[in-house]
């Protein structure tokens, strides 16, 4: 096992373990039971900073103030609130929202079943695997098996941590995996922004950036082909200070200039065609000649040109 200490925090290479169940319950629906158990889908693994005291570099530990009676409050001495008006708030106990909470029961209520392709992916919150518990081996893979065959979803409630939680079960793999929703209420409206006028586009615009997605095409998407960059290079920069070297600042990447439609795809279709492992595209220009690895450069002019040119000027 290799193990790192940088700012504060711990990276580890561990071993690939079995996964641990995180929880257990029961899919319901009609007079079907089919005992469950939940496991971790997903870990994010970005890397994270602790605030230290500049002068000292120790760790700084966050306290409750009081702005009032400006003194520090212990979190036993706290109750929660809701602000109905500005600065104005109803008080809650402990007690009072554990009443207000969903009975524990541990059910996953199916309610219906809609085709997979009317899920839009904006209202997937959390994702959790699902396995069969003791004694629910057949019905679990009777269930996906089914969902499969029909190409629909489950849609859910599932009472956890006192909310009910609006929920999907779909097919994955030989099993099945659950996706924690959103609420509709809890969805901005796509209407909201703005996208700008209609267009007519040029038919060698509509060429290039159909050739330009060709270029680039790929089977299936796999997540495996992408790195997180930015934690490979603070990683790279602690092992550096660690070692005592000094750590260089890049130079600031210069911004973005805005050009051209019709002159970006031509750029980017001869980029995507000079890339490693294959030669630089014939691009269309807008006077339906073709170049080859996108649009060509004006020729410079003779030496005795520039010359006379200069001579006649003067």
């Amino acid at each position: 096992m290799r193990f790192s200490t940088w700012a504060g925090a711990a990276y580890y290479d561990r071993p690939t373990m079995a996964a641990r169940s995180i929880g257990s319950g029961t899919i319901s629906f009609g007079l079907v039971s089919i005992p469950i158990k939940l496991y971790t889908a997903t870990s994010a693994k970005s890397v994270s900073f602790n605030m230290l005291h500049k002068a000292c570099g120790s760790r700084l530990k966050q306290q409750l103030l009081c702005p009032v009676d400006n003194v520090v409050v212990e979190r036993s001495d706290t109750i929660r609130g809701f602000e109905y008006a500005r600065d104005q708030y109803v008080k809650f106990t402990d007690e009072e929202l554990k009443a207000l909470e969903s009975a524990r029961s541990d059910a996953l209520e199916l309610l219906e079943f809609v085709p997979a392709s009317t899920v839009d992916f904006l209202y997937i919150e959390k994702t959790v695997f699902l396995g069969p518990d003791k004694g629910g081996d057949r019905a679990y893979r009777l269930l996906s098996e089914s969902l499969e065959r029909a190409q629909r979803v489950a849609v859910g409630r599932f009472a956890q941590r006192g909310k009910d939680n609006l929920v999907l079960v779909r097919p994955y793999k030989k099993g099945l995996i659950l996706h924690e929703c959103y609420y509709a209420d809890e969805v901005r409206s796509f209407d909201d922004v703005e996208t700008g006028g209609a267009f007519d586009f040029k038919p060698i615009e509509l060429e290039l950036a159909n050739k330009l997605i060709e270029q680039l095409d790929q089977e299936s998407f796999e997540p495996s082909r992408f790195r997180d960059t930015w934690a490979d290079k603070v990683k790279e920069a602690v092992d550096k200070k660690i070692a005592g070297e000094e750590v260089v600042t890049p130079p600031e990447a210069p911004k973005a200039q805005i050009i051209d439609l019709l002159e970006a795809l031509k750029r980017s279709v001869a980029a995507a065609g000079s890339a490693p492992g294959g030669e630089a595209p014939e691009v269309a220009t807008a006077k339906n000649d073709t170049v080859k690895g996108g649009p060509k450069k004006a020729e410079p002019k003779p030496v005795h040109e520039k010359a006379e040119k200069k001579k006649k000027s003067g």
